[in-house]
């Protein structure tokens, strides 16, 4: 039997809260892989599914007090699609508000946008932890998340879904040209806890 530990409150909320939307997400997940047309998209779906599973199951781990079994997770920005900038007859269908089936790209734009969200969130409520193994719970959450955004970005930007506007050079060379670095201190700084 396990001894029941003690979670600051604000953590204990924000825990449940995220275990609870994992199993949400988990579940649409499946709705989006069933409707998901493209065989890459669907293998992204399926893998980012199994990911968000072990997320699950470690949450529901560390509130039982069976520890974190999570390690701490540096991100990893694979490229999979070489993102390109620049827009190239960019259009955006009409959204059809009868819709039985989802498109690919709306598949693609509402597990993009779970991701970018989830991971804003999930690094928040990090930031608000007491207890370490809940705060690296939030902060490895919030990494896997952001590098399935990342993911998800480069199949939309690979497919012409997601094109990213570039400025004109003379923009970003005066833009460039305005910012001035630091100078050198004259003295090495002093602190007060010498």
């Amino acid at each position: 039997m396990h001894t029941q530990q003690r979670f600051a409150a604000h953590e204990f909320l924000e825990t449940q809260e995220a275990i609870r939307t994992k199993a949400a997400h988990i579940e649409l997940y499946g709705v989006l892989f069933a409707m998901a047309q493209d065989t890459h998209l669907k293998d992204i779906l399926f893998n980012q599914q199994r990911r968000m599973l072990e997320g699950y199951d470690y949450g529901i781990g560390l509130m039982q007090g069976r520890g974190i079994a999570m390690t701490p997770h540096t991100p990893e920005l694979r490229i999979y699609e070489r993102p390109q900038v620049g827009l190239k007859q960019p259009s955006l269908p009409a959204p059809n508000p009868n819709a039985a089936q989802l498109s690919d790209v709306s598949i693609a734009t509402i597990a993009l946008n779970l991701h970018k969200t989830g991971s804003a969130v999930a690094m928040l409520w990090a930031c608000e932890c007491v207890d370490p193994q809940i705060r690296q719970y939030h902060a490895t959450s919030a990494n896997i998340c952001q590098e399935m955004a990342w993911e998800l970005f480069q199949y939309m930007n690979y497919k012409g879904f997601y094109q990213v506007p570039q400025l004109a050079d003379h923009t970003m060379r005066t833009m460039i040209q305005a910012v001035q670095p630091t100078a050198e201190p004259q003295q090495p700084y002093q602190t007060h806890f010498q």
